[in-house]
């Protein structure tokens, strides 16, 4: 059920989020009057730039890359607890280039139920780093749960891409899905949106950016502990719980913030949002950013949102199977919101 298949007519060229070519990759102009300067920084420092050398630990040390795990340290992989869904890829065109995605479907048990309702998840990992893979648990989990095809985007990441490249990847996907979800045997009419942590951010942006480019929006969000404001300060949460995180901490969020020139969904008109799930525990620093989020888009006359809130869970507590019960009870709401939504 598991394998990788790739569009035959975008074959070529990398994928966008390989692509080295991006507008926050510092170069030395010959003709530039300053490339003295900048080629004696050169033989000073190693990298030139300063962000080069902060982004290489933090995407390193991602998931145990510089200290490899033992099977006997990791909870059984999504493969193993859904062996049923089917697990392919696409490359979906887009005006940068060919965009990987994911692509997580549960059998037919039934041909003549008709086309399939669709999800399109984003990754988390801070703008800066992640990719599909990382979070297969969670969209096997929700395809299987809820009988629906989640297609996961590898969008472009930042500082080399900084904003707006990584939501016009996933403006790009929605679109693709919206026209071409029957060849997945999905319903392009009914697509979700979701994301976790930055994902969950690019999933509230999405909504707004398709609006204002004529897009028809996702008809329902799934926002896991979403950056819903940069401005993090503001909350108590963050000033109490992320200078001593675990997860994340301040001086990645500060990162973050300064590697990807920001987007707030929340300071967004929010007026005709879809219903809203959102997920967060109270160890979680965002988790008064995400309290915030969802009383601007009540106040915005939003008649379906569900703030799901798990006292002493951190962010992330979904992430992994077997650790939680709040995690299993998430995914459990999840599943009853996107009925009542009608999205599944």
């Amino acid at each position: 059920m598991h394998a990788s298949v790739d569009n035959a007519s975008q074959n070529s060229g990398p994928f966008v989020d390989q692509r080295p070519d991006g507008p926050g990759v510092s170069k030395i102009d010959p003709s530039d009057p300053a490339a003295p300067m900048y080629r004696l920084l050169a033989k000073m420092r190693s990298p030139v730039t300063l962000r080069d050398l902060m982004i290489h630990p933090v995407r390193t040390g991602y998931i145990g890359q510089e200290q490899p795990l033992t099977a006997a340290d990791l909870p059984k992989s999504a493969a193993e607890l859904y062996p049923n869904i089917g697990v392919s890829e696409v490359a979906v065109p887009s005006p940068a280039g060919r965009i990987r995605c994911q692509v997580f479907s549960p059998p037919v048990s039934n041909p003549r139920a008709g086309a399939r309702p669709m999800m399109l998840y984003l990754h988390g990992g801070g703008f800066t780093l992640g990719q599909s893979e990382d979070t297969a648990y969670i969209t096997s989990r929700i395809a299987a749960e809820n009988t629906m095809v989640v297609v996961s985007a590898n969008y472009r990441l930042a500082p080399e891409w900084p904003f707006p490249a990584c939501l016009d990847d996933c403006l790009a996907v929605l679109q693709w899905m919206q026209k071409n979800g029957a060849t997945l045997g999905g319903d392009g009419t009914r697509i979700a949106v979701a994301g976790d942590s930055a994902g969950g951010n690019l999933a509230a942006a999405l909504v707004i950016k398709a609006r204002d480019e004529g897009v028809s929006p996702p008809q329902a969000t799934v926002l896991l502990a979403p950056i819903t404001d940069f401005f993090f300060e503001q909350h108590e949460s963050f000033e109490r719980l992320a200078p001593l995180g675990i997860v994340y901490d301040t001086a990645f969020i500060g990162f973050i913030r300064g590697a990807y020139p920001h987007a707030s969904p929340a300071r967004a008109d929010l007026r005709n949002y879809p219903p809203t799930f959102i997920a967060t525990g109270t160890a979680d620093p965002l988790v008064d950013d995400n309290r915030a989020f969802a009383q601007k888009l009540r106040a915005a006359g939003g008649k379906t949102v569900e703030h799901f809130v798990r006292e002493a869970m951190p962010h992330g507590f979904y992430f992994f199977p077997g650790i939680f019960e709040q995690g299993d009870e998430a995914f459990t709401a999840i599943a009853a919101f996107l009925k009542r939504a009608g999205a599944a």
